[in-house]
């Protein structure tokens, strides 16, 4: 299987799946969710592998969300969006291992959204956080919004969304949006250690516990279902398309002399 946009790898137990874009921090295209579907369903159905992580390439970013340079009232591939992101999003919830969050950088947007719906959070202490969609006309209804209350609380996850803040690795542990902080030269080393963790354990305990939390938060699918036939919609707006041409611009949106 070769892939363009993404890097996969299998060592000692655990598959790693690295978004191989550092020149656009990481921001997915349609191509981009394509091949992290394939990676997810490669490893998921290995019984050599007992968990998986997904994480970033560089320095910079684990993921900066969708790629602004690729939509124009629509993303560049399937989907209701032209991005088959609630895909990617219900297949990282329903295979049956554990999926770690590897954050080195940025997870802002999208990316943000990624490192919220993996099972396990560990950020470098160089970490940020946030949600940027408001401020480029875009939203991620659903796992974006619902499941990030459950997270982090509604008061937490309406303030995320709404201010458009960042958020600092250790601010985000303390909300509950990563499990553990540490220093940026020992990030590798943790994630391989709670791996290693993993691994000594029943798979088969492991793949029934998550899908029994799962479960508990399974309506929030079908708001993110509803929520993309929306979002469509409100793509095709001046309102949204004047974020996207700021966001490309360089300038500060006015999104209120595009709404009708």
């Amino acid at each position: 299987m070769s892939f363009e946009d993404i890097i996969y790898e299998e060592k000692n137990g655990a598959a790693w799946i690295t978004i191989n874009r550092p020149e656009k921090y990481n921001a997915f295209r349609a191509q981009t969710v394509e091949e992290l579907i394939q990676a997810f369903h490669k490893a998921a159905w290995n019984k050599e592998i007992g968990v998986i992580v997904l994480t970033g390439a560089g320095e910079k970013a684990f993921c900066t969300g969708g790629d602004q340079s690729a939509h124009d009232g629509q993303y560049d591939g399937r989907g209701t969006i032209g991005l088959p992101v609630e895909e990617l999003q219900s297949l990282i919830r329903d295979i049956p291992q554990p999926v770690i969050a590897r954050v080195q950088g940025f997870a802002i947007g999208g990316g943000n959204v990624l490192a919220t719906i993996c099972d396990l959070t560990i950020a470098s202490e160089k970490a940020q956080f946030g949600q940027v969609g408001p401020k480029v006309g875009s939203v991620d209804p659903g796992f974006g919004t619902a499941y990030l209350a459950r997270v982090v609380g509604e008061k937490k996850a309406r303030e995320i969304w709404y201010l458009n803040r960042r958020y600092t690795a250790v601010e985000a542990e303390k909300m509950g949006l990563v499990n553990t902080v540490v220093p940026h030269d020992k990030l590798d080393a943790e994630v391989e250690q709670w791996c290693a963790e993993i691994l000594e354990k029943s798979p088969t305990a492991i793949s029934i516990a998550k899908k029994s939390f799962n479960l508990d938060s399974e309506n929030i699918r079908a708001i993110s279902g509803m929520g993309m036939q929306a979002l469509k919609l409100y793509y095709e707006t001046d309102e949204s398309r004047e974020g996207v041409n700021a966001f490309n611009e360089k300038r500060k949106p006015d999104f209120r002399s595009k709404m009708k």
